[in-house]
């Protein structure tokens, strides 16, 4: 369901909250290895999160990512939003422009409730619950 770039988007944000904070700013490339992603892809994705006040950032010799707390309030549908649109997970499994709940394509009942929970899921979590929870074990970052 989510694009390749989103998964980089989403690990990268995440591994700044856990790791990065505006008096240790941490640089892209520092990002890409733990997450999987080549340098300049990360770099292009972190400043596009940086434009939507996704993510925080300083140039210069002491800079680089960070999240404030601000940053941290994020839903993580915007990075979702951001990186692949907003119509990415709301449209056709299948690609079909006419698919809807009037003209449904063959997958359509299929997913439809699973994908709408995944989205109201996206919607109502934010960064900060995620940290919350990695910091609890519930979940892992192994990065």
């Amino acid at each position: 369901m989510l694009s390749n770039s989103s998964k980089y988007a989403l690990k990268g944000v995440l591994y700044l909250a856990v790791n990065a904070s505006e008096s240790k700013k941490i640089l892209a490339k520092d990002v890409a290895k733990p997450i999987n992603a080549p340098t300049a892809y990360t770099a292009k994705l972190l400043q596009e999160l940086g434009r939507h006040g996704i993510v925080s950032s300083v140039k210069g010799p002491y800079g680089g990512f960070y999240l404030t707390e601000e940053n941290m309030e994020t839903q993580l549908i915007k990075i979702v939003d951001v990186i692949d649109g907003e119509q990415r997970l709301r449209s056709c499994m299948l690609s079909i422009a006419e698919c809807d709940e009037e003209n449904p394509c063959p997958l359509h009942h299929l997913i439809g409730d699973i994908k709408n929970i995944f989205i109201k899921n996206l919607e109502e979590t934010t960064i900060s619950q995620m940290v919350t929870e990695i910091g609890k074990g519930k979940c892992v970052l192994p990065l």
